[in-house]
């Protein structure tokens, strides 16, 4: 029994490995100083729980990168409203970078995996077709394990971009880091900008 749960906690050790890299080798075009980055998503984006306008991950971005970062994160929003916000979006902010978070409101709704994918992979396209970069932040099944579906780092394979998949796992596992069972809190939200910073440094956008 011993050597089985061994066996089986290697397994779950690499699953996790696996499931939070992103693909170093994608290498965007610097961003220049007048660049702006949009942070699109739903409450996680928004900032819910802590105070938007200073620590919401956006706010903190912009402070990490010196860069104008527009927060348009609108809580208890599904991918499929996600998609036809976007579509709007884009041509009002003009963004050269975009920072993709979305699909925690499937998730916890049980909408379907599948179509949470497929929404996704157009988000990306309609960025893509706008002469925008995308980076890709997974959203884990809020479930025991807190893991990110695989769709995540599929969809990063396919469309060749960065993603961050470990980040929201680590807050979510970390009571501290969480104003709510779900939302971070202030600190959460700082982590959460870390991280994106240190993966737009690795990308070459920084």
């Amino acid at each position: 029994m011993k050597s089985y749960l061994t066996k089986f906690t290697i397994l779950l050790f690499l699953i996790v490995q696996l499931s939070a890299c992103s693909d170093e080798h994608v290498q965007f075009t610097p961003l220049n100083d007048d660049a702006i980055i949009l942070a699109f998503g739903d409450s996680i984006t928004y900032g819910s729980g802590a105070n938007i306008t200073t620590q919401s991950y956006p706010a903190v971005l912009a402070e990490l990168t010196g860069l104008t970062v527009v927060n348009k994160g609108i809580p208890g929003e599904i991918s499929a409203l996600g998609l036809e916000r976007l579509a709007d979006v884009l041509p009002e902010i003009k963004p050269d970078l975009v920072i993709l978070c979305h699909g925690g409101n499937d998730l916890i709704r049980k909408l379907g995996k599948e179509q949470l994918k497929e929404n996704l992979d157009q988000m990306i396209r309609l960025i893509q077709s706008s002469g925008a970069e995308v980076i890709l932040v997974g959203v884990p099944n809020f479930s025991l394990m807190l893991n990110v579906p695989e769709l995540y780092p599929e969809l990063a394979k396919q469309h060749t971009i960065p993603a961050e998949l470990s980040i929201l796992p680590k807050i979510e596992r970390n009571p501290k880091l969480k104003s709510d069972h779900i939302h971070p809190n202030a600190k959460g939200y700082a982590l959460m900008a870390e991280s994106i910073h240190t993966l737009l440094q690795s990308s070459g956008a920084l």
